[in-house]
């Protein structure tokens, strides 16, 4: 087949009627020109455009379908081949699908089965490997199990016969899985076993020796897997074993992490420390038995890199590590500040004295220990106060060379330590220019009641609020207000937000409640600013045009205005964005209790996607009488919901909160042994967000999970029954 014939019927596609990535696909007829092209130029533009509108990111689309049986023809005729056998392969990879039926890409690519296979033959090894990735991809065992089985028979080459491996496994795992035990053989090439640990791995067989041996013989393995798979070997195969959540296999992935720590060789090392980052990703019970082996890393001469970085993630268990993290954390340079960091949460003792001592050196151990790195999740105590250290947070605010985020940081740790700071308030004014944000909370945290300080402290804070630049007058209006009670200056600042540009607008809306009965004064302002309706919603707008009703809604109580409002905002749709802030404004709208009662069917919508399922209940909860929770919005089906999003990792606090809303009677047996495997179970249950974070938003899941069902057991005195119990 020559290329002309492989895009034949290109015109006759309804291609303006079907979407992409960037909307209508009506361009595609021309970039699919440009991709048959002779110019390796043009071709090469057109395969980028291509990944960037029907495999965007991963995601399929209906134009995608329709695309399929071009690529496969023109991979065919030898043209760019490889190139476009990936790119199918991602194609019916992919479960991410945007206006397609689920699967449909998949079954496109299946559909061109006899071209895609067709090329498992061809000269070029490389074409070879890409088709059998495609073809894996399918779903299709019965056309293509068969064929890339004979060639397995066939192939000589190491990378394409690993490819086959995985293929077959993956297509049939239980045909596939006598291969992937052959390839084990103890003197076959590196890549080809690793390959078959990892399809051993996805049949689902026990794990043994062979596959702990295959795996340490091969270190340090990275390349040794297919170049489709993007994946880190040993972490792969760590990642696999402990996703089994089997006592067995948590045993042998940490035995497996153990040895390769014990191999002194530097990439064995970093490939092991990568894997033991992720063991700790995913397992509550890895840092515990994997730090005897971390820890023995510091004392080397020059500790391998990302155990730093490692331990600063689980340093909350790092004590017994304490000695030596001192130790590098006196030295010089990233390694100490890191060092610092990790010793700041896991001996805080030991970390103050250092931290005074070099603070202007220390910036990742400032931010740790100031509670900026927290990222929502709770800081489990303050940093504890040090003489000497606030002689060095005085110091370092004063100078001015203190810049960027140091300042700030030196203001919540002086915050965290209330009163005790009080000989910081001159450093703390003299820098409130540089810090209008986080100084004017500050400075209300550590004021004393009276005094030339106090004195000091309500003027600055006064001048802030009434003629300080723009970015800090609602903070310090607001400590103004928390230290005197002063309305006056909050009231002005929330009102020239209110009329100004809105940068600060949802926070100006927050600070109105804080006024009592003085916020009426507000109100015209208010409903000026719920008037304004800008061409583009941004999802900023629309949290603040939420907190804007909620205002309204505490001072007039006029639920005919505000309802509406709210209820646009939760049914945006701008986006992937918007949904948290229809969580955040359904919360809002629990506020209004039963005159949210209109709101009912937007607010049932929300309980599809867990992300807003919590927020959605405690609405219902508070605006429905409770003769209309039956069926749907009965509260063991709600309870059944909340524990869906707990499960995901999302609003898990939100999701404990509803729960105990919802309370013991609506919870059944297995609502309870799922809170229970919330609490204890080994699995991670966040597993996405801020890499220094995960683990510990994780532990404060579990702790919340164990809270709450000692909270709705406790009461009524009985335990939670074991899993198979009735």
């Amino acid at each position: 087949m020559d290329r002309t014939l492989a895009l034949a019927g290109l015109d006759d596609r309804p291609w303006p009627e079907l979407d992409h990535a960037y909307g209508s696909a009506e361009d595609l007829p021309a970039v699919l020109r440009a991709l048959a092209g002779d110019d390796p130029e043009a071709t090469a533009g057109a395969l980028d455009e291509l990944y960037g509108s029907i495999l965007h990111q991963g995601t399929v689309y209906a134009a995608t379908v329709e695309a399929v049986p071009f690529l496969a023809r023109l991979a065919a005729t030898g043209h760019r081949s490889a190139d476009l056998l990936v790119l199918l392969g991602g194609i019916a990879e992919s479960t991410d699908g945007h206006g397609v039926a689920p699967g449909a890409c998949r079954a496109a690519v299946a559909g061109q089965l006899p071209f895609v296979l067709g090329l498992t033959a061809a000269g070029e090894a490389r074409v070879r490997q890409a088709a059998v990735w495609a073809a894996g991809h399918t779903a299709a065992p019965t056309e293509a199990w068969p064929a890339l089985r004979g060639r397995w028979a066939e192939e000589t080459d190491d990378a394409v016969r690993a490819e086959l491996v995985t293929a077959l496994v993956r297509l049939d795992p239980a045909r596939g899985a006598p291969t992937a035990l052959a390839a084990l053989a103890a003197h076959g090439p590196a890549r080809l076993r690793v390959t078959a640990v990892l399809a051993c791995l996805a049949a689902g067989l026990p794990w043994d020796t062979r596959q702990h041996d295959a795996v340490l013989a091969a270190l340090p393995a990275e390349g040794l897997v297919s170049a489709f798979e993007q994946c880190e070997p040993l972490q792969a195969v760590v990642g696999g074993l402990l996703r089994r959540d089997t006592a067995e296999d948590r045993e042998a992935a940490f035995a497996l992490l153990e040895a390769a720590l014990r191999v002194p060789e530097a990439d064995v090392r970093a490939e092991a420390l990568s894997a033991a980052d992720r063991a700790c990703m995913v397992s509550r019970s890895a840092p515990a038995r994997l730090l005897p082996a971390l820890l023995p890393l510091l004392d080397e001469p020059e500790p391998p890199r990302g155990v730093l970085p490692l331990l600063d993630k689980v340093a909350e268990q790092a004590g017994p590590g304490a000695p030596a993290l001192a130790r590098l954390a006196a030295g010089d340079g990233d390694l100490a500040d890191r060092a610092l960091a990790a010793l700041v949460t896991a001996a805080p003792a030991l970390a103050a004295p250092l931290l005074a001592e070099r603070l202007p050196e220390r910036p990742l151990a400032l931010a740790v220990a100031s509670g900026a790195r927290a990222h929502g999740t709770a800081v489990s105590a303050p940093f504890p106060y040090d003489a000497a250290l606030l002689d060095a947070v005085g110091r370092r605010l004063a100078d001015p060379e203190s810049k960027g985020n140091d300042p700030i940081h030196l203001a919540l740790l002086l915050a965290s330590w209330g009163r005790r700071a009080v000989p910081a308030i001159p450093e703390l004014l003299d820098a409130l220019p540089r810090i209008p944000l986080a100084g004017p909370t500050a400075l209300a945290g550590v004021c004393p009641d009276d005094g030339e300080p106090r004195t000091r402290t309500t003027e600055h804070l006064r001048a802030a609020a009434l003629h300080g630049p723009d970015e800090g007058r609602l903070s310090a209006a607001r400590a103004l207000h928390d230290l005197t009670g002063e309305s006056g200056p909050l009231i002005a600042a929330i009102r020239a937000e209110l009329a100004g540009t809105g940068r600060y607008l949802r926070e100006a809306a927050r600070l109105v409640t804080v006024l009592g009965e003085t916020a009426g004064e507000l109100v015209p302002a208010i409903r000026a600013a719920l008037m304004d309706q800008p061409a583009f919603r941004s999802m900023p707008w629309l949290d603040a045009h939420a907190e804007l009703a909620a205002a309204l809604w505490d001072i007039t109580g006029d639920a005919a205005t505000v309802v509406p409002l709210l209820e646009a905002v939760i049914r945006a749709d701008d986006g992937p964005w918007t949904r948290w802030t229809a969580m955040r404004t359904a919360r809002l709208a629990a506020r209004l209790g039963s005159a949210a009662r209109p709101l009912r069917p937007a607010l049932e919508e929300l309980l599809a996607t867990p992300p807003h399922a919590p927020a959605a209940v405690l609405a219902l909860l508070a605006a429905l009488p409770e003769e209309e929770l039956r069926g749907p919005l009965e509260r063991s089906v709600l309870a059944g919901r909340v524990l869906d999003t707990a499960e995901s990792g999302v609003d898990a606090d939100g999701a404990f909160e509803a729960l105990s809303a919802l309370g013991r009677a609506a919870l059944t047996d297995e609502h309870l042994h799922r809170i229970e495997r919330l609490a204890q179970g080994d699995r991670r249950v966040v597993t996405a967000g801020i890499g220094s974070q995960i683990i510990r938003a994780d532990e404060q899941l579990a702790t919340r999970a164990r809270q709450t069902l000692k909270a709705l057991t406790a009461p009524m005195g009985r335990a939670v029954p074991t899993p198979g119990q009735g």
